[in-house]
């Protein structure tokens, strides 16, 4: 593997049990991990379009014993963020919708 490439990373979210799967295309994924990927990246592309980071955005599978090519499913976490950035994540929402 090249030094710049890593491989995935999971890490055990001690409150949830969660395990968040940390990029790297070096294993197989599951078609809900995959699916879950490729919803935070597209939903990273599009906050960021209008002016907002969600910083701790990543990708959860629910069970803490399963490794990737086992999840059932995945979940998109979206992580905290500061008061002044979940302002404007409402304000992209509502001109979005038409408020």
């Amino acid at each position: 593997m090249p030094p710049t490439q890593q491989p995935p990373h999971h890490s055990i979210t001690p409150a949830t049990g969660h395990t968040s799967i940390v990029a790297g295309p070096a294993k197989p994924r599951t078609p809900k991990v995959q699916e879950a990927l490729d919803a935070r990246d597209a939903l990273a592309g599009a906050l960021s379009q209008a002016g907002v980071q969600l910083p701790a955005m990543d990708v959860r599978t629910p069970w803490a014993g399963e490794g990737e090519g086992e999840s059932r499913y995945a979940l998109v976490h979206l992580g905290v963020c500061s008061a002044p950035v979940a302002l404007r994540l409402a304000a992209v929402i509502a001109k979005g919708v038409g408020s």
